[in-house]
């Protein structure tokens, strides 16, 4: 496959995102699955990233733009797309958005979390990369509003966090911090790291988060999922390997293998 980036489990069926489209595989036997089906294509459109269920039975899936300052011709490109298991009901939920990689809900909601990979062409005046709350029937923009305000900007949602630049933000998992409330561990595969949002909810609803560096020393982390216990797997795209990670109090890691 060409470039599979998103991987989920419906019952018995695997559905893979890549930049074909959105696959599902059946009839797996513990090695290998008798058949496989295109259900989706996004022509024009860039790379598929990962791929989630929401409590509506619809899936979610981010598709880049498939240029980094460009008016992308394709309705697809740029957007957060819906659809139901069998492909059939495709339709933009939020749009104007560069690269949607990583998608995860928080737990206990239907509020989708985001990554945002942002313009990498404007020099010193190149922007953080987001972790974002994505809502049906935003517009972030793209390429025109880059987080610099002005009437560019104007309606363009605001991030729960800014990460840093060149980044190329990739999975995102979110666990239960100790405070009650929200951890969310997002891979920045570009600086070779995963850094932590601690989140936080106002009483207007909306989220907020700061950014702190949380692990190193991978080499290109770019899957990442929640696992049992309170913990998370990270998958390096450089060397083929797979870490669990503990979170431990204040931030520290324990646990890894």
């Amino acid at each position: 496959m060409h470039t599979p980036m998103g991987l989920l489990w419906i019952d018995d069926e695997l559905y893979v995102s890549s930049i074909e489209g959105i696959t599902v595989f059946r009839g797996f036997d513990g090695s290998r699955f008798a058949e496989e089906e295109t259900i989706l294509t996004f022509p024009g459109g860039g790379v598929a990233g990962s791929i989630v269920l929401g409590v509506d039975g619809r899936l979610r899936v981010g598709i880049s733009a498939p240029c980094n300052a460009c008016e992308p011709e394709s309705r697809w490109a740029a957007a957060v797309v819906s659809f139901l298991p069998d492909g059939s009901g495709a339709e933009i939920e939020a749009s104007g958005i560069r690269a949607a990689v990583g998608l995860a809900y928080i737990p206990g909601t239907n509020d989708l979390l985001a990554t945002m990979n942002q313009r990498d062409d404007l020099d010193e005046l190149t922007p953080g990369d987001y972790l974002a709350v994505v809502a049906s029937g935003q517009d972030w923009g793209f390429p025109e509003c880059f987080g610099q305000g002005g009437t560019a900007c104007e309606g363009v949602p605001e991030p729960v966090a800014e990460l840093d630049d060149h980044a190329a933000v990739s999975g995102v998992a979110v666990l239960h911090a100790a405070t009650g409330e929200f951890s969310a561990f997002v891979a920045e595969w570009g600086l070779t790291r995963v850094v932590r949002v601690n989140i936080t909810r106002g009483d207007d609803g909306s989220y907020g988060g700061t950014a702190e560096p949380f692990l190193s020393g991978i080499q290109a982390p770019v899957a990442v999922v929640a696992s049992d216990g309170g913990t998370f797997l990270v998958g390096d795209w450089m060397t083929g390997a797979v870490y669990r990670v503990t979170p431990g109090p204040g931030g520290a890691v324990s646990g890894g293998s």
